[in-house]
């Protein structure tokens, strides 16, 4: 694991293509922003963990029912902001 210390207004790239900055720190909160192509999906952890439970259930489940999984999971994250 790279670890690097950050202050706000301040970035890292990862590979050409995603810029994740700090955008403030409060107190034990930090708020970051992520530019990255559309093309790379972007979770919360604990997001993708139920993803990937959920991909396990259903292992058998075709492709279109993964889309899905994942465009629920995105609206989920659109209604709790």
């Amino acid at each position: 694991m790279l670890v690097l210390t950050r202050k706000a207004n301040q970035s890292i790239m990862i590979g050409d293509g995603i810029q994740i900055s700090v955008l403030a720190v409060m107190g034990e909160k930090v708020r970051i922003g992520i530019e990255a192509p559309r093309s790379v999906p972007v979770f919360r952890q604990e997001v993708w963990l139920e993803i990937q439970r959920d991909r396990a259930a259903g292992d058998n489940a075709d492709s279109e029912a993964d889309a899905a999984a994942v465009q629920d999971a995105l609206d989920g994250l659109k209604s709790s902001e």
